[in-house]
């Protein structure tokens, strides 16, 4: 194997992530009317701007936001990687994402817009735990566990101290727990694999 054929491989199973970092990179780029263009915004939609169910999440506030997001994929997918292929994770991926915006849209009428990848990001990172556990790690069910509480924790109490801050505007928790559902339910679709199998 060449050396720039190992590359590739090795570099493959990150496709993913890197290609949600680029393109959230480029979107915060663009700026407010990029972002406007793109949000979550429930008028728009039920007009028929359809993009906005899943442009909606790949939006920021701003450059604070769309860091702290793109740190937690990578740290998600640091943990989790392994646990599915490349097309299911686009899959639960994309189911996160939907299930963010058509749970707004469903049982949070009175929201006007939203932005943000932490409700997808919820989604891939109970994905990878209920991945891990279906195959046996002990160490996802925590957690699995961890995860959950703090779901409950916002449901019962609102965002954790300081996320506001730092994400530098309100944080929708409800988009959490919509996307939360959204990844375990796509991840019970798909087997998950063994650590030694290859991408």
């Amino acid at each position: 194997m060449s050396q720039n054929t190992a590359t590739l491989h090795t570099a493959k199973p990150h496709l993913l992530p890197a290609a949600i970092t680029l393109l959230v990179v480029l979107l915060a780029l663009g700026g407010d009317s990029v972002t406007e263009a793109l949000r979550y915004q429930a008028s728009e939609i039920k007009d028929g701007e359809f993009w906005r169910l899943l442009s909606g999440n790949l939006v920021h506030l701003g450059w604070p936001h769309t860091l702290m997001n793109l740190f937690g994929l990578g740290l998600i997918w640091g943990l989790f990687w392994n646990s599915f292929s490349q097309i299911q994770w686009l899959i639960i991926a994309l189911a996160s994402a939907l299930a963010v915006s058509l749970g707004l849209l469903a049982f949070n009428p009175q929201l006007v817009w939203y932005v943000g990848l932490s409700g997808l990001l919820h989604g891939l990172f109970v994905a990878g735990a209920v991945g891990g556990i279906r195959r046996g790690d002990r160490r996802e069910a925590i957690l699995l566990v961890a995860v959950v509480g703090k779901l409950i924790w916002e449901q019962a109490c609102g965002a954790l101290p300081g996320s506001a801050e730092m994400a530098g505007g309100p944080v929708v928790v409800d988009a959490h727990l919509y996307g939360a559902a959204g990844g375990a339910l796509a991840a019970l679709l798909f087997k998950p694999r063994m650590w030694c199998e290859a991408d």
